[in-house]
């Protein structure tokens, strides 16, 4: 079950019974996994990307990164995996598409925060 106890005592409370509770636990996992495939799939084939990251001693508002590949996973909502670039590389712990042209990941330590990511230098 996605809803933790106190969720699920909520969603009780406001009328659903334990079938329509485990129907949207149901819909958000399959949600979430949807959301990991459009992820992935933003990434596939793609030599490089750019990316609106914050790097030390960097100029540019925009990065450009050879990347090497983006691997996910799921478990109930949340997305996690690595992604890896050409010298180095960072785990995932989220992630949406935000359009056609852009990706958004929340990377973990060492970036530690939110980077949209776009095929092209104009989609940011």
């Amino acid at each position: 079950m996605h809803f933790t106890q106190r969720e699920q005592a909520a969603l009780r409370d406001v009328g659903l019974d334990q079938d329509a509770i485990e129907a949207a636990s149901d819909a958000v996992v399959e949600a979430t996994k949807e959301a990991a495939t459009e992820l992935e799939a933003f990434f596939a084939g793609r030599e490089t990307v750019y990316s609106d990251m914050d790097i030390a001693h960097s100029s540019s508002e925009i990065q450009e990164h050879t990347l090497d590949y983006v691997d996910l996973y799921t478990h109930a909502d949340d997305i996690r995996g690595y992604v890896r670039f050409d010298t180095w590389g960072v785990p995932v712990e989220g992630g949406r598409v935000l359009t056609d042209e852009k990706v958004e990941l929340t990377l973990g330590p060492t970036v530690d925060g939110r980077v949209r990511f776009a095929a092209d230098e104009d989609a940011l």
